[in-house]
């Protein structure tokens, strides 16, 4: 019975991974970086099939299924974002099926197999899809760096003031034409409203960078030599030997261009080439604000009684709430149902608030 439960565990978590890569490479536009998801994928498939073999299940089990939360989130994200920015939560579920797998006899074959998937992961991740391809999803140019965040934001934002503004003015009245009127007023003034917000944070936080970066290269021009001592010591940290350390810095400073770089990056901690786009984190936000708020009003767009307009609408947004909230989980290594639940939760209440509000504020005004 023991056996049974353990193989059981390894054929779910096998398929599941499958299951993933799949996702990912029928997202991917890129034919070779999809035809290496695919390759993952048939990899899943081998390991599963030892498992489903031990359990005495027929070869039909060992396929790779699209349900599921998790790889349903997984298939959005890879869509939204591009697969290179799911690749940091696939290297985590590698790493938990090595250690699955450490101390399992009948499994050291496929331990190789595992590293070598970390390993093709990796690659893929360091030539992801931070820049856009011809072609290509043309919201992934948009979403590096904090343009994930802003935009991760503008639909968590959209979807829960719209959905509640909805409901809140649903509560009041029964007019769909000025629920609808309200649903898209509120729509463009966060749409904009949050978008400046993100430019203007973006462009501050880069213009004190630039300051930053343009104060070490004056110290590079003004004092070279107490400049090189100073890369010298951040290698000798590193673990070189004061002479060692001493001509990587004296290379260092024969171009200027890699000084600068490598004190930016060692003193200050950043990448002079990923200070932040705030026209991109701008766009982002306006284009992932419009996506989550245009839902609780489609239902009014399309016509019908206000009645059954409200349940459309509420039922879009729960379950825009519940994929919402388990992309961003995912994003940061929690549960992906958990991450959807709270998110329904929290989205529900205020919902649920306001339209108690609009619904008190609409019997006093009607009398």
């Amino acid at each position: 019975m023991l056996d049974k439960r353990r193989y059981q565990k390894f054929l779910k978590s096998e398929l599941e991974s499958a299951a993933t890569y799949k996702a990912l490479a029928d997202s991917e536009q890129d034919a070779d970086r999809a035809a290496a998801f695919r390759t993952l994928m048939e990899g899943e498939l081998r390991h599963a099939a030892r498992w489903a073999e031990k359990l005495g299940l027929d070869s039909d089990v060992v396929k790779p299924s699209s349900s599921g939360l998790r790889i349903w989130a997984y298939g959005a994200a890879a869509r939204l974002f591009g697969t290179g920015r799911v690749i940091p939560w696939l290297l985590k579920s590698e790493a938990r099926e090595l250690r699955m797998y450490a101390d399992e006899p009948e499994a050291k074959d496929l331990e190789p197999e595992e590293r070598e998937h970390a390993r093709v992961l990796r690659t893929l991740g360091t030539n992801g899809d931070s820049t856009p391809r011809a072609g290509g999803n043309p919201i992934t140019g948009f979403v590096g760096g904090g343009n994930l965040r802003a935009a991760i934001l503008g639909v968590n934002d959209g979807l829960v003031s719209n959905f509640s503004l909805v409901m809140g003015v649903a509560g009041g009245t029964d007019n769909a034409d000025f629920i609808l009127l309200a649903g898209v007023a509120g729509l463009l003034a966060g749409a904009f409203s949050m978008s400046a917000g993100e430019y203007v944070s973006v462009r501050s936080q880069r213009d004190i960078y630039e300051h930053q970066i343009r104060i070490e290269a004056a110290k590079l021009q003004e004092w070279p030599e107490e400049e090189m001592a100073e890369i010298a010591r951040n290698y000798e940290v590193k673990g070189l030997t004061p002479h060692e350390a001493r001509i990587v810095a004296e290379r260092i400073m024969a171009q200027p261009e890699v000084a600068l770089d490598a004190k930016v990056r060692d003193e200050l901690g950043l990448d002079p080439n990923d200070l932040g786009s705030p026209w991109g984190a701008a766009t982002s936000s306006f284009m992932a604000f419009i996506l989550g708020a245009v839902l609780p009003i489609l239902p009014y767009i399309f016509g019908g009684t206000a009645t059954v307009a409200l349940g459309v609408s509420a039922a879009l947004s729960a379950s825009a709430l519940l994929l919402v909230g388990g992309v961003v989980a995912a994003n940061s290594g929690r549960s992906v149902a958990w991450g959807g639940i709270r998110m329904f939760i929290a989205g529900g209440l205020a919902a649920a608030v306001t339209y108690a509000v609009g619904s008190a504020i609409g019997v006093a005004v009607t009398g």
